[in-house]
């Protein structure tokens, strides 16, 4: 064989172990909270592959330990218990991080969320649930979208400019977008604190300001959130300045996380 005949078989194997790697992973990402377990039926539906397709997956995926069979289908496997205690060890905040975040709900009786860039999404690392009955909820590993959110304004703050067309694209407002994220960004950065209100959703407000790492840029999005009916101008500024102390402690301390953006 020639060597240009070889490095195109090459290829082409590479190819198809990366499409086999994204179909699992798709697979995966089917189950959850509201569907823990998933039938070969319903992976098909979802997916679009070919019923022997994905029952040579979920084989595969089973045999890894990734997945368990049941009688009503799939549900995850005991394999993913090491990777989640691994993912838990690498993600634990520092106690005093924690503590901050606790007391700062107390006060103010809204959800403190600690997010952080991944690509064109922001990542909850951590949160503080609201004690109130009505409140803000978005889980721990949730992936949300850049282009709206006071968050996303804060973290934005040292994104290079092909980041910020992607987060663009990805908006249902286009390329165009840019502009705004812009701006939104600057204004954030001049008053240390960003705000937003139904920009992703209705009736959801959120107040951020940003947690610098060692480097000097901003690694971390620390907010309070909840209905917007709670979040009055006057309100808002208290709380901005509330989450400035505490994103300044800490800073002051040393925050780094694996998740922190190389860019």
């Amino acid at each position: 064989m020639s060597p240009a005949k070889k490095n195109g078989g090459d290829q082409a194997a590479d190819a198809g172990g990366v499409r086999s790697v994204q179909r699992a992973v798709e697979i995966m990402s089917l189950l959850g909270e509201e569907r823990p377990v998933i039938s070969i039926r319903e992976i098909v539906e979802a997916t679009g592959l070919a019923k022997t397709t994905v029952i040579r997956l979920v084989q595969t995926l089973e045999q890894n330990g990734l997945l368990w069979a049941a009688p009503n289908g799939y549900l995850p496997g005991p394999g993913l218990w090491r990777w989640a205690h691994l993912a838990r060890s690498s993600w634990e905040l520092p106690p005093e991080t924690r503590k901050f975040m606790r007391d700062l709900g107390a006060r103010r009786r809204e959800t403190v969320n600690l997010y952080m860039v991944r690509d064109i999404y922001r990542v909850c690392v951590a949160q503080q649930e609201s004690p109130q009955p009505l409140r803000h909820v978005v889980h721990i590993g949730d992936e949300l979208p850049l282009w709206a959110g006071a968050s996303s304004k804060v973290l934005l703050r040292d994104a290079p400019e092909p980041l910020l067309r992607r987060v663009a694209v990805a908006s249902p407002y286009g390329e165009g977008h840019v502009k705004r994220l812009r701006e939104w960004i600057d204004e954030a950065a001049h008053q240390g604190w960003a705000d937003s209100h139904g920009e992703r959703e209705d009736g959801l407000s959120a107040v951020a300001v940003p947690v610098i790492g060692r480097s000097g840029t901003v690694v971390a999005a620390l907010s309070l959130s909840g209905p917007t009916v709670r979040f009055p101008g006057e309100i808002v500024e208290q709380y901005a300045a509330d989450l400035r102390q505490v994103a300044k402690e800490m800073s002051e301390r040393g925050f780094d996380h694996p998740l922190s953006p190389a860019r």
